[in-house]
């Protein structure tokens, strides 16, 4: 499979916009997993993302398995703990929650799943991570004990997100969080993307594929839907 960060730099520099379908284990419905897989490749899904702030059973590896058996697209691990690392998936969003001042989520994580991924062959995408204020608390806020970023400032939002490329990550995600009331606002997406030249995962509350569109239009490169494709398995 080709470098997916690569891939991603590639489809930003042909403005081909990305979208991915976010799973998370706890959620699944064994017994419909064939009808889902039916699903995901009937969409316009370009990733798969695995993962979400309680992930408590051990189906992470099996899940991957049976995905890969039917599925063609990069299964990417978006986790919310180092207990999260399947070395079955094809890569891992190396996620540091910038947004928060948390030191368990900006560094301590990150330094404890080191000698889980070094025995793995997955490729690690350093992702700076952005919760956005959404209308109520999130599972990420309540998890991380961090508070999202004002969704009004805008300003504050550019600057937290260049200081993400700055420090180095290689992605910017702007979330608002699963199961979101309010979307990521647009302007702050145009703001932030309009001022950093690394790609932009935009995030939770969008409910339908207007909201995609416009996501996309305000410069996000790569869209993740998730609790509206749980909700309605013919979402797209």
């Amino acid at each position: 499979m080709m470098n997916i960060y690569n891939a991603i730099l590639q489809a930003k520099t042909e403005n081909r916009k990305l979208l991915a379908i976010l799973l998370d284990p706890d959620k699944i419905v064994w017994k419909n997993l064939e009808h889902l897989i039916s699903k995901i490749n009937q969409s316009p899904a370009t990733h798969i993302f695995i993962g979400g702030s309680h992930v408590q059973n051990n189906i992470l590896n099996d899940l991957i398995i049976r995905l890969k058996q039917k599925i063609n697209l990069p299964i990417v691990l978006f986790p919310g703990n180092p207990s999260q690392i399947s070395a079955k998936a094809d890569a891992i969003l190396f996620l540091s929650l910038i947004s928060g001042r948390n030191p368990d989520y900006l560094i301590k994580h990150q330094v404890d799943a080191v000698p889980i991924l070094k025995k793995t062959q997955l490729e690690i995408i350093s992702t700076g991570y952005m919760l956005i204020e959404s209308g109520s608390e999130t599972a990420v806020a309540r998890v991380s004990n961090t508070k999202p970023l004002n969704r009004n400032n805008n300003d504050y939002a550019m600057h937290t997100a260049q200081a993400g490329e700055m420090l180095g990550h290689k992605l910017i995600y702007l979330e608002a969080g699963s199961g979101a009331k309010q979307a990521v606002p647009l302007e702050m997406i145009k703001k932030v993307s309009e001022n950093i030249e690394i790609p932009l995962i935009v995030g939770g509350g969008i409910i339908d594929l207007q909201s995609i569109q416009k996501a996309y239009e305000a410069g996000a490169d790569l869209v993740v839907i998730g609790t509206a494709f749980e909700k309605d398995i013919n979402f797209f």
